[in-house]
This record gives structure tokens, sequence and C-alpha cells, in this order.
């Protein structure tokens, strides 16, 4: 059993990169198909691109769709591969969620909402509010993946188990 184990420990070490972006691609997928789902579908505050009809907002919904769809299908794909290798670090590939789906928001929340003006996350109120939420969110999230990163590295580096690659 204690073979198994230090192959286990080897092996995420060895993908310890790869688990991140895997969780990195999955909760860029995640949190795409969750903004999708609810504000754009459930709730109809608005399209992906509202700048024209509601038709070409419907065919930019689906686009950003097929986005969120093959970011999350590619990712458990690659999930598949490190379960495969028994090489997944669970709280890398966490790390690595947090920090994907706090990066699309803040994108999203930034840079479509107010610098590209692509759309609001709700029209017909005040948005600053929304607008704080949204973003502070995705700080929250970023932050989320950095500190489980620095737990993750630091847990290594008590133990002894850190890596030539400071993983």
């Amino acid at each position: 059993m204690t073979e198994i184990s230090n192959l286990n420990e080897n092996n995420r070490h060895k993908y310890a990169t790869r688990n991140l972006w895997t969780g990195i691609l999955f909760g860029l997928g995640l949190v795409a198909f969750i903004d999708e789902a609810v504000f754009h579908q459930l709730l109809h505050w608005h399209h992906f691109y509202d700048k024209s009809t509601s038709d070409i907002g419907l065919v930019s919904d689906g686009l950003f769709h097929s986005f969120s769809w093959f970011a999350t299908i590619a990712s458990s794909f690659l999930l598949a591969d490190l379960h495969r290798r028994q090489a997944f670090w669970l709280k890398r590939w966490l790390a690595g969620l947090f920090l994907g789906g706090g990066a699309f928001q803040l994108f999203d929340g930034t840079i479509q909402h107010k610098l590209w003006e692509l759309h609001q996350i709700r029209y017909g109120v005040d948005i600053r509010p929304y607008d704080m939420i949204w973003n502070l969110t995705a700080l929250a999230m970023i932050l989320a993946g950095v500190l489980l990163i620095g737990r993750v590295k630091l847990h290594s580096y008590q133990t002894g188990d850190a890596k030539s690659n400071g993983e």
C-alpha cells in the first residue's frame, strides 16, 4: 500500500500544473454555464451581446453556451486523464476551479460589461449594487484559489514533498 501511496504522491507532484489548469478550465466553463443558464435564460436579464436585435442576442448566447460546454467537457477529459494516471490532486484542482471561475467573472464584469459594453448584468435598475456584488464575488473566488495554492505549497514544503519545480 505504501508503494501505491508514494506513486500517487509522485504523480500528483509531476502533474501539479495540469491539475491546476484542468481546474481553471473547468471553473471557466462552470461559471460561464451558470451565467448563461441563470442570467441569460432563466432571468432574461441580458444576452451575451445586447447591442443588436434579440435574434442576434440569442445567437450570441448560443455561442457563449457552446464555449462553456466545450470548456467543461475538455476539462472533464483532462480530469479523467489525471485520474487514470493516479495524479489527481483535489486541492490544486479546486484552486484552479476558483481561479478560473473568478477570472472569468472578473473579466465579464469589468471588460465585457464596462470596457466593451457588450451587455450589463441587468437593465432598468441602479446597476452599481449588481456590479459590486458581481465583481466582489469574482475577487473572493480568485482569493480562495490563491489561498488554496498557498496552502498546498506550504504543506508541501513543511512535509518535504516539494519538487524541483516548486509545486
